[in-house]
């Protein structure tokens, strides 16, 4: 079956008004600004207010991202969220963003894979345009993770941020999907996870108790797999594409840690100028830290017609990816 094109047509992002600052964490947390700003790249992160869900960020960024396309809700034909931080088991986040923006009647659905979300996300929406199930997509990472922060932790407590990002993917003659490279190994879901909420470990009063509802993480390890991971695949992805690094115009990774986007930079011998970095502002939004950093970059008026760019990312599963994609007008 001949495939066809696909293209983003439509960008929008959005953050809690709260501003966590590295000062800010200082008066619970034994840290200080310098500690948390030379080992993460962070100096800022948004945190959601009680009553603000993740659909209500989605929400916000999808709006954005029609307004940029001069679309309408009705005009898109499946609505997809990538988060980890669900309004409910069930529904679907996606299903109650598409309600709320007058679209009850589309198909939706969540993809769960942590940080490598919009990665995933990215790979299924073009491949669902491309094969012609669909005519326009939207694609939205979304997480409120500062929910299920244990803020007394100061392995986890500095690092995480809210947000959403928004792209519209549409049909197109020319094709920006060039390639994807997926992968996952849960042999070690410890290494960063959250424990109980499943079917495995439901919450309980022991559970609470242990704050086994929040997140965990083994820092070190994490840290080696994922630069190991994001440069192994991009090292795939550019080979499925034909592509070599010199080719790249822009590096758009998972903002998890200033170190280990560097390493990814280095190795791909790129220049802090086309490395997209926004860590300071908003820390690890995971899913939603790739689309914030493009609707950003495009808004800014960064990215043209040609540009070949890198999205590449490493999260929670474990799991990984990287797309190549070109930029089309």
């Amino acid at each position: 079956m001949a495939l066809g094109g696909v293209k983003i047509v439509g960008v929008g992002h959005h953050a809690p008004a709260h501003v966590v600052a590295n000062s800010d964490l200082e008066q619970w947390l034994d840290t200080s600004d310098e500690w948390i700003t030379a080992r993460t790249g962070m100096k800022r992160r948004h945190w959601a207010a009680a009553g603000e869900s993740t659909s209500d960020l989605a929400l916000v960024a999808a709006n954005q991202a029609l307004e940029y396309a001069g679309l309408q809700a009705t005009d898109i034909d499946c609505f997809i969220v990538c988060t980890v931080t669900p309004d409910y088991y069930f529904p679907a986040t996606a299903c109650l963003v598409a309600a709320r923006l007058g679209a009850k009647d589309r198909p939706a659905f969540d993809i769960s894979i942590a940080c490598s979300g919009f990665i995933y996300g990215l790979t299924a929406a073009s491949g669902l345009i491309r094969s012609g199930v669909y005519q326009r997509i939207m694609l939205i990472g979304a997480e409120t993770l500062s929910k299920i922060l244990n803020k007394d932790d100061r392995s986890t407590a500095i690092l995480f941020g809210d947000g959403a990002g928004a792209v519209i993917l549409e049909a197109a003659q020319e094709n920006s999907f060039l390639s994807s490279e997926l992968g996952s190994d849960a042999s070690r879901p410890e290494l960063l996870y959250v424990e109980a909420g499943g079917s495995r470990h439901p919450i309980d009063r022991a559970a609470l108790d242990e704050r086994l509802n929040l997140v965990q993480m083994q820092g070190r390890e994490i840290f080696k797999t994922a630069v190991i991971k994001m440069i192994e695949a991009t090292a795939k992805a550019l080979e499925k594409a034909a592509l070599s690094k010199s080719d790249i115009t822009l590096l758009i990774p998972h903002q998890a840690n200033k170190r280990i986007i560097d390493a990814a930079a280095h190795y791909l011998e790129m220049p802090g100028d086309k490395v997209v970095t926004n860590i300071h502002e908003y820390g690890n939004t995971s899913a939603a830290s790739i689309p914030i950093a493009l609707s950003e970059t495009v808004r800014a008026g960064k990215i043209q017609p040609g540009n070949v760019i890198v999205f590449v990312a490493f999260g929670g599963g474990l799991s990984w990816g990287a797309v190549t994609w070109r930029w089309a007008a």
